[in-house]
C-alpha cells in the first residue's frame, strides 16, 4: 500500500476557494476507483511555519498513484488548486 500526502499553503484571500478545492478533491474518491481511502484537513492551528491543508490518502500501488495523478478529473482539480496555492510539498510512502 501506498500513502500519498500532500499540504498546500494557499495565497491571501483565497479562504472560500480553498473550501471548493477541498470539495472537489473530496469529490474524486467516488470518480477514481483506484483511491482506497482520502482525508482532506483544514488547518485549525495555523501558524507562520504551518501549511493550510492537507492530503492523506492511499492506494494498493504506486501504479494505481501514477494512474490518479494523470487522471483528467485529477488534473482538473489539481489544475485549479494550481491558481490559488502559493507552495506544495507531498511525501509517498509504502505501508
Amino acid at each position: 500500500m501506498i500513502r500519498h500526502i500532500v499540504m498546500w499553503k494557499f495565497k491571501d484571500g483565497e479562504e472560500e476557494n480553498m473550501m471548493k478545492f477541498r470539495e472537489r478533491l473530496l469529490a474524486l474518491k467516488g470518480q477514481i476507483p483506484e483511491i482506497r481511502a482520502m482525508e482532506v484537513g483544514i488547518n485549525v492551528n495555523p501558524s507562520e511555519r504551518s501549511f493550510d491543508a492537507v492530503l492523506v490518502s492511499e492506494f494498493d500501488s504506486l501504479e494505481d498513484l501514477r494512474s490518479y495523478s494523470v487522471n483528467p478529473l485529477h488534473v482538473a482539480v489539481s489544475e485549479f488548486c494550481k491558481s490559488i496555492r502559493t507552495q506544495s510539498v507531498s511525501v509517498d510512502y509504502e505501508f
